[in-house]
Protein backbone atom coordinates (compact mmCIF):
# COMPACT_ATOMS: atom_id res chain seq x y z
CA UNK A 1 0.00 0.00 0.00
CA UNK A 2 1.20 3.50 -0.87
CA UNK A 3 1.89 5.56 2.29
CA UNK A 4 -0.19 8.38 0.80
CA UNK A 5 -3.28 6.18 0.57
CA UNK A 6 -5.46 6.58 3.61
CA UNK A 7 -8.43 4.61 2.31
CA UNK A 8 -8.84 0.84 2.46
CA UNK A 9 -7.22 -0.89 -0.53
CA UNK A 10 -10.36 -2.97 -1.00
CA UNK A 11 -12.39 0.20 -1.65
CA UNK A 12 -9.67 1.67 -3.87
CA UNK A 13 -9.95 -1.45 -6.05
CA UNK A 14 -13.68 -0.89 -6.69
CA UNK A 15 -14.36 1.23 -9.79
CA UNK A 16 -17.82 2.14 -8.48
CA UNK A 17 -16.35 3.49 -5.24
CA UNK A 18 -13.72 5.45 -7.14
CA UNK A 19 -16.23 6.85 -9.65
CA UNK A 20 -18.57 7.96 -6.86
CA UNK A 21 -15.79 9.62 -4.94
CA UNK A 22 -14.34 11.33 -8.01
CA UNK A 23 -17.87 12.62 -8.74
CA UNK A 24 -18.08 14.15 -5.27
CA UNK A 25 -14.68 15.79 -5.75
CA UNK A 26 -15.78 17.20 -9.11
CA UNK A 27 -19.07 18.45 -7.72
CA UNK A 28 -17.55 20.55 -4.91
CA UNK A 29 -17.12 23.77 -6.87
CA UNK A 30 -20.38 23.33 -8.73
CA UNK A 31 -22.36 22.59 -5.56
CA UNK A 32 -20.94 25.77 -4.00
CA UNK A 33 -21.92 27.84 -7.06
CA UNK A 34 -25.38 26.29 -7.13
CA UNK A 35 -25.86 27.01 -3.43
CA UNK A 36 -25.19 30.70 -4.15
CA UNK A 37 -28.36 30.55 -6.27
CA UNK A 38 -30.15 28.34 -3.70
CA UNK A 39 -30.12 25.48 -6.22
CA UNK A 40 -28.96 21.85 -6.11
CA UNK A 41 -27.47 19.41 -8.63
CA UNK A 42 -30.88 18.17 -9.90
CA UNK A 43 -31.82 21.77 -10.74
CA UNK A 44 -28.58 22.05 -12.73
CA UNK A 45 -29.44 18.81 -14.52
CA UNK A 46 -32.87 20.18 -15.48
CA UNK A 47 -31.41 23.47 -16.69
CA UNK A 48 -28.69 21.81 -18.76
CA UNK A 49 -31.15 19.24 -20.12
CA UNK A 50 -33.40 22.01 -21.39
CA UNK A 51 -30.37 23.88 -22.72
CA UNK A 52 -29.09 20.85 -24.61
CA UNK A 53 -32.41 19.42 -25.87
CA UNK A 54 -34.59 22.53 -26.11
CA UNK A 55 -38.22 22.55 -24.93
CA UNK A 56 -39.38 19.09 -23.85
CA UNK A 57 -42.47 17.47 -22.45
CA UNK A 58 -42.00 17.07 -18.71
CA UNK A 59 -42.14 13.26 -18.85
CA UNK A 60 -39.53 13.16 -21.63
CA UNK A 61 -37.23 15.47 -19.67
CA UNK A 62 -37.55 13.29 -16.54
CA UNK A 63 -36.79 10.17 -18.57
CA UNK A 64 -33.76 11.70 -20.31
CA UNK A 65 -32.34 12.89 -16.99
CA UNK A 66 -33.13 9.68 -15.13
CA UNK A 67 -35.23 11.62 -12.62
CA UNK A 68 -38.42 10.55 -10.91
CA UNK A 69 -41.24 12.34 -12.73
CA UNK A 70 -42.86 13.63 -9.54
CA UNK A 71 -39.51 14.98 -8.31
CA UNK A 72 -39.03 16.74 -11.64
CA UNK A 73 -42.28 18.65 -11.08
CA UNK A 74 -40.87 20.07 -7.83
CA UNK A 75 -37.60 21.07 -9.50
CA UNK A 76 -39.51 22.75 -12.33
CA UNK A 77 -41.81 24.53 -9.87
CA UNK A 78 -38.85 26.18 -8.16
CA UNK A 79 -37.09 27.03 -11.42
CA UNK A 80 -40.31 28.49 -12.83
CA UNK A 81 -40.89 30.58 -9.67
CA UNK A 82 -37.39 32.02 -10.10
CA UNK A 83 -38.00 32.87 -13.75
CA UNK A 84 -35.51 30.38 -15.23
CA UNK A 85 -38.06 28.03 -16.80
CA UNK A 86 -41.50 28.44 -18.31
CA UNK A 87 -44.11 25.76 -18.88
CA UNK A 88 -46.47 25.73 -21.79
CA UNK A 89 -48.86 23.35 -23.45
CA UNK A 90 -47.11 20.92 -25.79
CA UNK A 91 -48.31 21.79 -29.31
CA UNK A 92 -47.99 18.11 -30.30
CA UNK A 93 -50.26 17.00 -27.44
CA UNK A 94 -52.26 19.70 -25.66
CA UNK A 95 -52.72 17.42 -22.62
CA UNK A 96 -49.01 17.64 -21.82
CA UNK A 97 -46.88 20.36 -20.29
CA UNK A 98 -43.65 21.26 -22.02
CA UNK A 99 -40.79 22.98 -20.18
CA UNK A 100 -38.44 25.51 -21.77
CA UNK A 101 -35.70 27.84 -20.59
CA UNK A 102 -36.33 31.56 -20.33
CA UNK A 103 -33.68 34.10 -21.33
CA UNK A 104 -32.76 34.38 -17.66
CA UNK A 105 -32.48 30.58 -17.47
CA UNK A 106 -30.20 30.48 -20.53
CA UNK A 107 -27.92 33.07 -18.96
CA UNK A 108 -27.80 31.13 -15.68
CA UNK A 109 -26.96 27.91 -17.54
CA UNK A 110 -24.07 29.62 -19.33
CA UNK A 111 -22.63 30.87 -16.02
CA UNK A 112 -23.09 27.53 -14.26
CA UNK A 113 -21.59 25.58 -17.16
CA UNK A 114 -18.46 27.71 -16.89
CA UNK A 115 -18.28 26.87 -13.18
CA UNK A 116 -18.85 23.18 -13.95
CA UNK A 117 -16.05 23.13 -16.52
CA UNK A 118 -13.67 24.90 -14.14
CA UNK A 119 -14.51 22.45 -11.34
CA UNK A 120 -13.79 19.54 -13.68
CA UNK A 121 -10.47 21.04 -14.71
CA UNK A 122 -9.51 21.55 -11.08
CA UNK A 123 -10.61 18.13 -9.87
CA UNK A 124 -9.07 16.24 -12.80
CA UNK A 125 -5.97 18.41 -13.06
CA UNK A 126 -3.73 15.47 -12.14
CA UNK A 127 -4.70 13.81 -15.45
CA UNK A 128 -3.43 14.76 -18.89
CA UNK A 129 -5.91 15.93 -21.52
CA UNK A 130 -5.75 12.52 -23.20
CA UNK A 131 -6.30 10.71 -19.90
CA UNK A 132 -9.37 12.89 -19.23
CA UNK A 133 -10.76 12.10 -22.68
CA UNK A 134 -10.23 8.39 -22.06
CA UNK A 135 -11.85 8.58 -18.62
CA UNK A 136 -14.89 10.39 -20.01
CA UNK A 137 -15.23 7.96 -22.93
CA UNK A 138 -15.06 4.91 -20.65
CA UNK A 139 -17.60 6.32 -18.20
CA UNK A 140 -19.87 7.39 -21.08
CA UNK A 141 -19.82 3.82 -22.46
CA UNK A 142 -20.96 2.48 -19.10
CA UNK A 143 -23.78 5.05 -18.87
CA UNK A 144 -24.93 4.46 -22.47
CA UNK A 145 -24.92 0.68 -21.94
CA UNK A 146 -26.96 1.08 -18.75
CA UNK A 147 -29.44 3.36 -20.56
CA UNK A 148 -29.81 0.77 -23.33
CA UNK A 149 -30.32 -2.04 -20.82
CA UNK A 150 -32.95 0.02 -19.00
CA UNK A 151 -34.84 0.60 -22.26
CA UNK A 152 -34.82 -3.15 -22.96
CA UNK A 153 -36.31 -3.89 -19.54
CA UNK A 154 -39.11 -1.35 -19.99
CA UNK A 155 -39.85 -2.34 -23.61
Amino acid sequence: MDDRETRPPTLLALPSYLAGHVARIGHRGLVTALAEHDLRLPHFAVLTGLSDFGPLAQHALADRLGLNRSHLVGYLDLLEQRGYVRRERDPADRRRQRAALTESGMELVRRLQEVAHRSQEESLGVLSTEERRTLVELMRRVVVADDAASKEVTA
